[in-house]
């Protein structure tokens, strides 16, 4: 069960509501708790968990060696039904429909009664991006005597520190702002910095965003109201993140992919009532649970995706907000693979740490895990090799029909994946505002392929350096004109 401490939310709530002007002052404990051994990705691998893999990669040889047709039937079946299951599970998410944002029930309220607010953003090697970053952070349309800007640098990244002082200098404006340098330490990853910074938060309330975002000017607001009047187990609320629209491939598949993550997939989820991986960014936590939680796990690489699920172990849910975050899309496959590679490593991280079992179980957590974390790094794996199998097979078909013939499951699978594919992506990006074309409907395939080839580099990575961030690389771009009204 949720904290008691928890109920401050719930006083705020009523304070709030009944018009009073005494402002909320929470007893927020700055400290943040030890993470829990059996949460962090620095552990090893559970005795059962070594036990099966080992038992299941032994039968593995030794059957393939006895019976290499049987395990290759018993192969393609898992496959076939790996990619079916997401892809009815896609298309029953994308039927779903997206719950409506209420009005608030209340006017808004006087700054007194607003809770402080904390905004962290953790960076390394950002100095480009100084000037746009402050510029969208200072559109937020919240009271700056309720709100604080904490910028986590590296100690030793003295380009990025001398752009921000430079930029904030001679700014009175500006003064809810500052710099938080991280000291040097093992391993350099972002939600180490994230933790450091959170130490030095003062806000009821904290939001993570990234070096290149510009969120809408409302969320704040938002989120607070929100959080006001949902229950007091109620911990997190994640918001849409929409990257902006560039004229190359990996930039339109990345917004399209986005788009049916973020509003079709979550929203889904949020919907049956199971939990869902956070996005890196964006995501609102109430600061007390937060920090009771042991906050976010500095050796797991997808931080957020964990902290989603963590959340849900100790009794807590998360939320969705409809106000957007606008990002720069990765503009190149140099680019989007790091980046994918990371992501896809901290997903096997985050899988083994909620399959340990040194918890109590949670059957929505584990359901939540294999649904979305689960089913991606599958389809990721097996993604390209399959497809070749499957176009292989229909092109001897086609030349020389004699030959073989393509099984009916294949042309089931393709049938259904094509309905399911479409569908979502025509009902994400139409909820999304973003631009999908006939051409990049055409390269699906090839898109979808390169996550088998990141699958790969993420698996090689996670055995010789498991803890390792890559970085990705951010230039500055236009703000889009939804983050300027």
């Amino acid at each position: 069960m949720p904290h008691s401490s928890t109920l401050y939310i719930a006083d705020f709530r009523q304070k709030w509501l009944n018009g009073v002007t005494a402002p909320l002052r929470p007893a927020v404990t700055p400290e943040i708790a030890a993470l829990a051994r059996a949460f962090s990705a620095r552990s090893c691998l559970s005795v059962w968990q070594v036990v099966f893999l080992s038992t299941g990669l032994l039968t593995g040889i030794v059957c393939t060696y006895l019976w290499p047709y049987t395990v290759a039937t018993c192969l393609y079946w898992l496959f076939f039904s790996g990619f079916m299951l997401s892809a009815l599970i896609r298309l029953f998410a994308s039927l779903i429909p997206v719950a409506r944002a209420k009005p608030p029930s209340v006017n808004r309220a006087s700054n007194e009664n607003l809770p402080s607010y904390s905004v962290i953003v953790a960076m390394y090697k950002e100095a480009r991006i100084a000037t746009q970053l402050i510029t969208a952070l200072n559109r937020l349309d919240y009271p700056r005597d309720r709100l604080e800007v904490l910028f986590a640098l590296e100690d030793d990244d003295t380009e990025t520190i001398r752009a921000f002082e430079q930029a904030l200098s001679g700014r009175p404006e500006l003064r809810h702002m500052r710099i938080i340098r991280v000291p040097d330490g093992t391993p350099r990853t972002k939600p180490r910095a994230l933790n450091h910074a959170l130490i030095h938060a003062t806000g009821d309330l904290t939001v993570i965003y990234d070096a290149e975002d510009m969120p809408d000017p409302q969320q704040l607001m938002t989120a607070a109201r929100t959080f006001a009047e949902g229950p007091s187990h109620l911990a997190c609320l994640q918001a849409p993140l929409r990257p902006l629209h560039r004229n190359n491939f990996i930039s339109r598949h990345f917004a399209a992919e986005y788009a049916v993550q973020f509003e079709v997939i979550l929203p889904a989820m949020h919907r049956l009532g199971l939990p869902f991986p956070l996005g890196g960014t964006s995501n609102h936590f109430k600061t007390d649970i937060l920090r009771r939680i042991g906050a976010w796990d500095a050796f797991n690489v997808t931080e957020d995706a964990d902290l989603g699920l963590r959340l849900t172990q100790y009794g807590y849910t998360s939320g969705l907000i409809p106000t957007p975050t606008y990002e720069s899309p990765p503009e190149n496959v140099r680019t989007w693979i790091p980046q994918r590679t990371r992501w896809i490593k901290g997903y096997m991280q985050t899988i083994g740490v909620h399959t340990r079992l040194h918890t109590a179980f949670r059957f929505k957590v584990w359901l939540g895990l294999a649904l979305s974390i689960g089913l991606s790094v599958l389809s990721a794996l097996c993604y390209a090799p399959f497809t070749s199998l499957i176009l292989t097979t229909a092109l001897i078909n086609l030349l020389q029909p004699e030959a073989i013939t393509l099984l009916w499951p294949d042309k089931l699978l393709f049938i259904v994946g094509i309905i399911s594919a479409l569908t979502a992506l025509a009902i994400g990006t139409r909820r999304a505002r973003a631009v999908f074309t006939l051409t990049d409907m055409l390269t699906l395939p090839a898109y979808w392929s390169l996550q088998s080839i990141a699958c790969l580099h993420a698996l090689w990575q996670l055995i010789v350096c498991p803890f390792h961030w890559d970085k990705t690389e951010h230039a500055p771009v236009l703000a889009p004109a939804e983050t300027t009204r």
